[in-house]
């Protein structure tokens, strides 16, 4: 069959995001026609990614909607939320919500492959793999140059490729983090079903995310403190996790292969006539509280209605104007929970005080439930 060469819409990126908002589309104009998704990867090397991503409730309920949930998840029932060297601390509870989960922790290669499946028989157009070698904006249409040598239009392109897209403008977000997060998998001996934790340190955020009988490790510290940890024996860093973390888990028994990346905020909401970004294209956050895929579904949820009725600028202006909300809550609530809590010394004045806010959440219910609810749902 030839490939068409004009596409309604053309997706840049088959992460999650992707192929989330190309399902969504999908659905919302009953078939696939006219919409092209374009990655750098094929489906079998997306799928064998073993990374661990973390979703909410409210995007298990956006992913059910278009047949995508994965087959394996590790429900978070609770969230267990301290700081370091602080009597503060406060636990979030799904049954608080009447809900079955706060959360939920999967593979990444999992949600991958529920997203193409959900797509089989939608009609979308896939060219993967294949790379994005140029760009042109025009009057009536976006023109894509292929590294396959073949070149295709569309009236609108959707940037959801990983990575701020397009150059950053005054209005853009950009913050340099003074961390690094090592992601692991770990073990311990008293390990709590579905009970995740954010513990905070001096340095930055540690969390634990149950991962069937083990727990996926994201810990946030200071590039130098990372390099000393990812040159410890797996003994060493164990003892270490440990003093960090305390024994809520019991001890800390086996730690898979270590990973680390810098750590920043980026975000450049400007769409321009007919181009526009979405998921990590358009915001990159801070790990704190798992909110970065969350946010980037609800990106997709949101356009693919909006892109439903029609493929036009103002289709685009219009969703940036709707998205300006719960992105910007999202942005600034993990931005000062990222900076705030390593902004002082264990036991400073600072960090006193944030323990107690964290201790007094307990006894106010409605200052938790609006946490939770953004968490969970953020707003669509």
């Amino acid at each position: 069959m030839t490939t068409p060469t004009h596409f309604d819409c053309a997706i840049a990126g088959a992460g999650p995001v992707g192929l989330a908002f190309a399902a969504m589309l999908a659905k919302h104009r009953g078939d696939g026609k006219g919409i092209a998704l374009i990655d750098a990867k094929s489906p079998a090397m997306a799928a064998c990614d073993p990374r661990y991503i973390a979703l909410s409730y409210g995007s298990r309920q956006l992913l059910e909607q278009i047949q995508a949930w994965p087959s394996a998840t590790t429900p978070i029932t609770q969230i267990h939320v301290s700081r370091r060297g602080s009597f503060g601390r406060t636990l979030i509870d799904s049954k608080a919500y009447d809900l079955p989960a706060l959360g939920y922790v999967c593979r990444y290669g999992d949600l991958i492959e529920a997203l193409d499946n959900s797509l089989a028989d939608s009609g979308v157009t896939m060219l993967r793999p294949s790379t994005v070698l140029s760009m042109v904006e025009q009057a009536n249409c976006v023109t894509l140059n292929l590294d396959a040598g073949n070149v295709i239009h569309a009236d609108l392109m959707v940037q959801a490729e990983g990575g701020v897209y397009g150059s950053q403008s005054e209005k853009s977000m950009h913050r340099d983090y003074d961390q690094t997060a090592i992601i692991a998998s770990v073990i311990s001996s008293a390990a709590i079903a579905g009970r995740a934790f954010e513990r905070f340190t001096a340095e930055g955020p540690l969390a634990l995310l149950p991962q069937g009988d083990a727990y996926s490790m994201v810990w946030c510290a200071r590039p130098d403190s990372v390099k000393r940890l990812l040159a410890l024996t797996d003994a060493e860093f164990l003892a270490a996790l440990q003093q960090a973390f305390g024994q809520r888990v019991g001890m800390f028994t086996q730690v898979s292969a270590r990973n680390s990346y810098q750590l920043g905020l980026n975000a450049n909401p400007a769409p321009t006539s007919r181009t526009i970004a979405i998921g990590n294209a358009a915001q990159t956050l801070h790990p704190v509280a798992g909110q970065g895929f969350n946010l980037g579904l609800r990106d997709a949820y949101v356009l693919a209605a909006l892109l439903a009725q029609e493929f036009t600028p103002a289709a685009l202006a219009k969703y940036h104007a709707l998205r300006q909300s719960d992105r910007s809550t999202t942005i600034r609530l993990t931005d000062f929970m990222a900076r705030a809590f390593a902004g002082g010394a264990d036991g400073s004045v600072l960090q006193a005080t944030l323990g107690l806010a964290l201790g007094c959440m307990d006894v106010m219910p409605a200052a938790k439930r609006l946490l939770a609810e953004q968490m969970m749902f953020g707003w669509r």
